[in-house]
C-alpha cells in the first residue's frame, strides 16, 4: 500500500538530507589500545594485532586496514593464520577459538569472523585439561594443534572446526619413553611451545613447561626423539636444517639440541648464558634466522640480568661481530622476522616487534641497524595528546616547506620502504591536502598528514627550548655507552614523561595562508611563530599580560610560570617563535584566536582575555572577566587534589540550588544589565513555557565558579557600531553566558609598522540562562560564515556580502540564539537541551555538498555531552540530522573531538587511537583495498575443501558456527546454526575431508 506523505516539500527536505549526509565511522588512527597478540603472514604479507578489549585489526601495504570486533568481552591472546591463505585464528582469555576470513565482495575485501570453537572435555574433567595454551597452524592449511595446560595436545580440523580425537596427543603416549626417575621428579605441566619440522611438516615439536621436549610423528602417532631438558621451557625455534633445534628458559640461558634419532637425549649440544653468570631473567622467546651474508641472526626477548637490569624491556640482536639489546620504553608482546624472496627464506629484512605502547620496525640489512619510519601505527601519545587542530586544504608551498622541515628531523630514520606490502589499496587520492595538529603533554606539537587513511607524521616542534626546564639538552638516552654491557640502544620514541607539565599545549591555531602559527600552553604562555626554511639563533622575548588588571583581593595560589632563557635559542628549520605572550596569572590558556591579516593574536584564560599585536609586538588591551566570588580559577589547574574534590562539590551544590528557583536571580540581576540585556531576559521568560519533549533552561547562579572563563574568541569584518559602516572587532565568549564585543581600529598597511592598533568596548550581551558560550559565528549578507583571514586574498572564497544585514550566531552550551547586527536584538533561536540533559560540547562550521552537485552550503556541525552529533542550517537554524557517534560516558572522547572544514570529524577512542567520522556524502575517507589468496592456492584443484578458488569464506552470512559441548556431530551444529546454501556448502566441505591422515606435503 502505498503512503502520502502530507507535505510534499517534507519529501523533498528529505531527500535533499540523503543527498548531503551520512554518518560513517571511516578509519582509526594510531596505535592500538593495549595489544595483546601478534600475528604475521609470510604469504599475504599482512600484519595483524590483537587486543585485551576483543579487537583484532589487520595492516599490509599503506591504505590496507581491517578491523574486527570479537563478540566476547575477552583478550586475544594469540593470532595464528592459516598458512598460504586468506583465513586466520585467533584465540580468546575465555578459552574460545574465532575463524577468521578476508572475503571479497564488489572487489573489496571484508574481515568477518566465520567460526568459533571451545574444546569440551571428559565429563567430570577440570579446565585445565582444555584451557589452550599453544597454537600451531599446520603448513597444510588444514589442522591446528592445540596445546592445553594439563598437557595435552588436541588435533582439530579447519575450517570446520572438528575435533579429530583419534590424533590427540595425551600426557600419557608422551610419557611412555621417559626414565622412570625423569617423570617421577617433574611433573611436565602445560604445552609451551608447538613447532613445526621446516623440513618435514609431519613432526611437531611439543615443548612442556617443565624442560622436557618431544619430537611426535603424526603419522604413526607415537614420539620420535625426547629431549630431556631441566630448566624451565619459555620457548623453542625449528633451525631451517632440519636437525637443530633452539630452546630459551626461565633462568635466561638457551641450549641447542640435535635432532639424532636416539632417544633420550639428556644433554643438550650446547648451553649459553647470553648475560653473564649472574641470575638473569627468562628469555621469552627466541629464533635464528640464517643470513648468506655471513653468520646467522640470532635474536631473543628478555634474559637481561635480574639485579641490574630487570626492569628494562630488550629485545637483543646478535649477528657476527654485532651485538646489540635493543631496549624499549614499555613491555614486549611479540616480534618476528621479515624475509626477502619470493619463499621468504632469503635474506632478513627487517625485525618487527610489538611492544606495549607502539610498533618498532628495525632495518637489518643497514649499517647500524636503523628504524623504518611507520606509515602507520604510530604512537600518537608518544607524549599524552592534550589538544588538536584540524586544517584543511592546504596550500602546496605550505605542504612542502613542512614536509621539507620534517625530512631534516627524519634522518636517522632508515631509507629502506615499508617492509609489509600485502594487498591492494584500491581508494582514490586524497582530494586534498589535511593536516592534523596535536598539541602534547611534553610541549611538543606534531603535524600529521591527515589527507587519506593513514595519519602519517610530518613534522615534531618543540616549544621547550624556548624555557628553562629541568631537561638536561645534552642528555642522550639514545644510545649506550662505549664498552657498555649489556650493549643498550635506546629504540622507539614512546615517553610517557614529561620534564615539566607547564610545558603542556592547550590551544593551537595555525593559518595555511600565511604560515603563522599561535600555540599556547598550560602555565599562559602563547607562542606565534613563523615558518623559517633555514635554522636561525634569536632571543624570544616576553610580553607579560596582567589580565587581573589591578583587581584587588586576589592571590594566585597555583603553578608558577615558566621562566624565559635569556640567551639566544637555536631554533632548527619549521616553525620558530619570534614573540612570546605570558599571561598573568599563568592560568591554563582556555581559548585563542589568529588573524593573519591584521597580525593580531586574541587570548583568554579564566581571569579574562586580551589582544596582542604580533606586528608591532606589543600588548592592545586586556579585559578582567573574573567574578569576585570566582575563587575557584585563583587555584589553577596543578595546584591540589583538594580543589578537584572542591569543584565536585560545588557541581552538586549548583545542581541542587538552581532547581530550587530560576526567577530570584534573574530578579535580582536584571537592574545590573544593560537595557538590551534586559529586553533578552523578558524574551527569554516568555520562552519558559515549553514543549514536553524539551526541558526548561536552568538558569546559573552568578557565584558559581569559572564563570569568567574565557570559552570562545573570534575576529570578524562586520558591523557592529553601525549598518553602513563595517569595521574589524573581536567577540569574546565566557562560561557565565557573557559576550564582549570590542570594535578595532587596525592602520592601513602603509601605516601598519608605525601607528597603534587601538580598541574600544562595543557590545555587551548576557544571556539569561548564563550558560557558557562555546561558539560565535558571524553571518554575512547571504546567511553565510564569514571567511577566514587570507581567503578571500588567495581566491579561495567569495567576498562576503556587505550589503545585507549581518547576524552573529551565539551558540551556548543550551541552545543556538542568533542576533541582526549592529543592533543586537534577537532574531530567532533553537533550544537543543532535552529530557536527558544535552549540552553542546564542540561545534564548528561545515560546508556540505551531494556527489553530484558541485555547490555548497554551510551548517553547523554539533557535538553534545551525550556523544550525539548535529547538522544545524544556516542562517535559518533549524535541526536537519542527527546521530549517535560518542558512548556518552566516554567524557574525554567527547572532550577531544575535533571537526574539519568537510563536514569530517577526529575524536580520541582511547589515548593512542583517533577515531575518524563523516557526515558528508561527499567526503568520506576510509580504506578500501582488496587482499587475494596467494598464487598458488589458487591454483590448486578447485575442489579441494581447503585450498578454495575465492577467498570468500562463507558466501553470505559470518559469526554462524560454535562447537557445543553437548556430544552432537559437527554437521548437526552447523545444520542447526544455517540454512540453504551455506548447509549445502559446509556439508559438501566437510563430507570430503577424510577423517584420518590429514597432512599433505605442505607447498
Amino acid at each position: 500500500m502505498k503512503r502520502f506523505r502530507r507535505h510534499g516539500h517534507e519529501s523533498q527536505r528529505d531527500k535533499h538530507k540523503q543527498d548531503l549526509y551520512q554518518f560513517n565511522k571511516t578509519v582509526e588512527h594510531g596505535f592500538p589500545h593495549q595489544p595483546s597478540a601478534l600475528g604475521f603472514s609470510p604469504s599475504l604479507q599482512l600484519l595483524a594485532i590483537g587486543t585485551r578489549l576483543g579487537a583484532i585489526k589487520l595492516y599490509g601495504t599503506p591504505g590496507v586496514e581491517f578491523m574486527g570486533l570479537h563478540d566476547e568481552n575477552a583478550a586475544v591472546t594469540q593470532v595464528h593464520f592459516l598458512p598460504k591463505q586468506v583465513e586466520m585464528v585467533t584465540l580468546l582469555d575465555d578459552n574460545s577459538l574465532h575463524m577468521w576470513t578476508l572475503r571479497a565482495h564488489n572487489g573489496i575485501s571484508e574481515l568477518l569472523e566465520i567460526g568459533r570453537f571451545t574444546l569440551s572435555g571428559p565429563p567430570g574433567a577440570p579446565p585445565s585439561v582444555t584451557r589452550v595454551t599453544a597454537v600451531l597452524a599446520h603448513s597444510s592449511g588444514e589442522l591446528l594443534l592445540l596445546g592445553t595446560e594439563g598437557g595435552h595436545v588436541f588435533v582439530v580440523e579447519v575450517p570446520g572446526f572438528r575435533e579429530l580425537e583419534e590424533n590427540n596427543i595425551s600426557v600419557e603416549n608422551v610419557q611412555n619413553r621417559i626414565p622412570e626417575d625423569y617423570v617421577g621428579r617433574r611433573n611436565l605441566e602445560c604445552v609451551e611451545a608447538l613447532h613445526e619440522n621446516p623440513l618435514n611438516p609431519r613432526q611437531v615439536l611439543i615443548g612442556y613447561s617443565r624442560g622436557l621436549m618431544v619430537l611426535w610423528d603424526l603419522d604413526r602417532q607415537r614420539p620420535i626423539q625426547h629431549f630431556l631438558g631441566t630448566q624451565q621451557l619459555e620457548s623453542v625455534w625449528w633451525m631451517e636444517d632440519g636437525v637443530n633445534i633452539l630452546s630459551s628458559h626461565s633462568d635466561g640461558s638457551y641450549c641447542q639440541w640435535t635432532v639424532t634419532g636416539e632417544d633420550p637425549q639428556t644433554e643438550p649440544e650446547n648451553q649459553e648464558m647470553p648475560y653473564g653468570a649472574f641470575p638473569c631473567k627468562a628469555i621469552s622467546k627466541i629464533i635464528q634466522v640464517p643470513s648468506k651474508q655471513g653468520p646467522p641472526f640470532l635474536i631473543f626477548s628478555g634474559g637481561m640480568p635480574r639485579a641490574s637490569y630487570g626492569d628494562r624491556h630488550c629485545i637483543s640482536v646478535i649477528h657476527s661481530k654485532t651485538h646489540e639489546a635493543l631496549d624499549f620504553t614499555s613491555r614486549i608482546i611479540d616480534f618476528f622476522v621479515i624475509r626477502e624472496g619470493e619463499n621468504h627464506r632469503g635474506e632478513p629484512s627487517a625485525l618487527v616487534v610489538l611492544v606495549e605502547e607502539e610498533l618498532v620496525v628495525v632495518d637489518l640489512q643497514s649499517e647500524g641497524w636503523p628504524v623504518i619510519q611507520t606509515p602507520y601505527l604510530v604512537p600518537l601519545h608518544c607524549s599524552a595528546i592534550t589538544c588538536s587542530h584540524h586544517v584543511s586544504s592546504i596550500p602546496l608551498k605550505l605542504w612542502e616547506r613542512v614536509q621539507a622541515a620534517g625530512a631534516l628531523q627524519n634522518t636517522h630514520y632508515s631509507r629502506k620502504p615499508w617492509p609489509i606490502i600485502g594487498g591492494q589499496n584500491l581508494a582514490p587520492d586524497p582530494p586534498q591536502r589535511d593536516l592534523l595538529l596535536t598539541g602534547h603533554e611534553d610541549g611538543t606539537v606534531r603535524f600529521w598528514d591527515a589527507s587519506g587513511v593513514c595519519l602519517y607524521p610530518m613534522y615534531k616542534l618543540s616549544t621547550a627550548g624556548v624555557f628553562l626546564t629541568d631537561a638536561d639538552p645534552n642528555d642522550n638516552m639514545n644510545q649506550g655507552s662505549e664498552g657498555e654491557w649489556p650493549p643498550f640502544r635506546k629504540v622507539g620514541c614512546f615517553d610517557p614523561y614529561s620534564d615539566d607539565p607547564r610545558l603542556g599545549i592547550q590551544k593551537i591555531h595555525l593559518c595555511k595562508y600565511s604560515g603563522y602559527l599561535t600555540v599556547a600552553g598550560t602555565a599562559g604562555q602563547i607562542l606565534i611563530m613563523e615558518l623559517n626554511d633555514e635554522a636561525a639563533e634569536q632571543m624570544v622575548e616576553a610580553t607579560v599580560v596582567d589580565l587581573l588588571h589591578g583587581q584587588e583581593g586576589f592571590r594566585w595560589k597555583g603553578q608558577a610560570r615558566l621562566d624565559v632563557r635569556e640567551e639566544p635559542v637555536l631554533f632548527p628549520p619549521g616553525f620558530q617563535p619570534f614573540a612570546l605572550v605570558q599571561c598573568q596569572p599563568p592560568a591554563v590558556v582556555t581559548a585563542i584566536a589568529l588573524h593573519s591579516e591584521w597580525k593580531l593574536v586574541a587570548f583568554g584564560t579564566s581571569h579574562g582575555f586580551g589582544f596582542y599585536d604580533y606586528h608591532q609586538k606589543n600588548n592592545i588591551m586586556v579585559k578582567c572577566t573574573l567574578n569576585p566570588s570566582d575563587q575557584m580559577a585563583m587555584e589553577g589547574p596543578l595546584s591540589r587534589v583538594k580543589s578537584i574534590k572542591k569543584s565536585l562539590r560545588q557541581s552538586f551544590r549548583r545542581i541542587r540550588r538552581s532547581r530550587v528557583s530560576m526567577r530570584k536571580h534573574h530578579t535580582t540581576n536584571a537592574a545590573k544589565l544593560q537595557e538590551i540585556n534586559a529586553r533578552l531576559e523578558a524574551e527569554a521568560l516568555q520562552e519558559m513555557e515549553l514543549a514536553p519533549v524539551q526541558r526548561k533552561i536552568e538558569a546559573r547562579s552568578s557565584d558559581d565558579s569559572f564563570t569568567g572563563l574565557v570559552r570562545t574568541l573570534y575576529f570578524a569584518d562586520t558591523f557592529v557600531s553601525d549598518s553602513s559602516h563595517s569595521t574589524p572587532s573581536l567577540w569574546a565568549g565566557t562560561n557565565g553566558g557573557a559576550v564582549f564585543a570590542y570594535v578595532l581600529r587596525v592602520p592601513s598597511l602603509e601605516r601598519r609598522a608605525e601607528d597603534p592598533v587601538v580598541a574600544h568596548a562595543a557590545k555587551e550581551i548576557q544571556l539569561m540562562h548564563r550558560a557558557p558560550v562555546v561558539g560565535l559565528v558571524v553571518l554575512d549578507g547571504k546567511g553565510a560564515p564569514l571567511p577566514e583571514p587570507l581567503e578571500v586574498a588567495h581566491d579561495l572564497s567569495r567576498s562576503p556580502e556587505m550589503h545585507g544585514s549581518h547576524h552573529l550566531l551565539v551558540v551556548s552550551e543550551e541552545q543556538f540564539k542568533l542576533f541582526t547586527l549592529p543592533k543586537v536584538s534577537s532574531k530567532s533561536k533553537l533550544k537543543l537541551t532535552a529530557v536527558d540533559g544535552s549540552r553542546v560540547r564542540r561545534v564548528g562550521v561545515a560546508w556540505f555538498g551531494s556527489r553530484t552537485d558541485e555547490q555548497l552550503e554551510s551548517s553547523l556541525v554539533v557535538l553534545t555531552n551525550q556523544g550525539e552529533l548535529h547538522v544545524i542550517s544556516l542562517p535559518s537554524i533549524k535541526m536537519m540530522v542527527h546521530y549517535p557517534c560518542i558512548r556518552r560516558e566516554d567524557v574525554s572522547g567527547i572532550a577531544s573531538c575535533v571537526f574539519t572544514k568537510y563536514g569530517q570529524g577526529f575524536y580520541l577512542m582511547s589515548p593512542s587511537e583517533f577515531e575518524r567520522f563523516s557526515l558528508s556524502t561527499r567526503w568520506v575517507v576510509e580504506p578500501r583495498c582488496l587482499v587475494e589468496a596467494p598464487l598458488q592456492m589458487r591454483l590448486k584443484n578447485p575442489s579441494s575443501p581447503v585450498h578454495r578458488d575465492q577467498p570468500d569464506g562463507v558466501p553470505t552470512e559470518h559469526r554462524n558456527f560454535k562447537k557445543e559441548s553437548e556430544g552432537y556431530g559437527v554437521l548437526q551444529e552447523i545444520q542447526k546454526s544455517l540454512e540453504g546454501d551455506q548447509t549445502t556448502f559446509l556439508e559438501n566441505n566437510l563430507k570430503t575431508k577424510p577423517k584420518g591422515n590429514m597432512l599433505s606435503n605442505g607447498d
